[in-house]
């Protein structure tokens, strides 16, 4: 189990983690929250609860490379050759969508955050590791928090092909990109390892 996800009976999956494994990932996470931003502060108390849900959102991409392959524009690269009616069908998308997508993967970051904060690392036989179980709906967070921490990375890369990602294995270990390209491919290889464990 070290390292990778197995299916639980009854449903969910496990993996092993070791405290460095845990504060990386814990910290790649509250990195992905800072990244995403906060979410709106509750309304006063009495506010229509519908309001929310017609909030409209921003209307552009960001700007930040991370963020864009988090949030990609719905009719394609905006830089692309998009036509003008393209641009407004994707600027009326973003308006009404951006706003749910972020709250979902704060959601889903911030679950991940607890889960781990939750575990209790224990030593055994000089090996300080613990085994992470996790429901269905936490395996569900799970996915979409890792498959977001590998856009984020991949774009910090510049990676656009699974090519870019072993070209840049073959760094030097003194490349200030090394760790990044490795936990981009150990949260690949998690994520992976997840999918599995589900479909088992």
């Amino acid at each position: 189990m070290a390292g990778h996800f197995e299916p639980l009976s009854g449903g969910g999956a496990a993996v092993a983690l070791d405290e460095v494994e845990v504060s990386i990932l814990r910290s790649l996470a509250v990195q992905l929250l800072e990244l995403i931003g906060p979410g709106d502060t509750e309304g006063p108390e009495g506010a229509d609860p519908l309001a929310r849900l017609f909030a409209e959102g921003p209307s552009e991409p960001p700007a930040d490379p991370a963020l864009a392959r988090l949030f990609p524009d719905a009719y394609g690269d905006p830089g692309a050759g998009q036509d003008p009616q393209q641009r407004a069908y994707a600027a009326e998308f973003r308006r009404y969508t951006e706003n749910d997508l972020r709250d979902r993967k704060r959601e889903d970051a911030l679950a991940v955050v607890r889960s781990l904060d939750a575990l209790a690392v224990a030593g055994d036989a000089g090996n300080d590791v613990a085994v992470l179980r996790l429901t269905p709906e936490e395996c569900r967070r799970w996915l979409g928090t890792l498959n977001d921490l590998r856009l984020t990375i991949g774009a910090r890369l510049e990676i656009t092909h699974e090519d870019d990602s072993e070209a840049l294995l073959r760094l030097p270990d003194d490349d200030a990109r090394k760790p990044m390209v490795m936990a981009h491919l150990w949260l690949g290889g998690l994520q992976e390892t997840l999918v599995d464990a589900l479909m088992g």
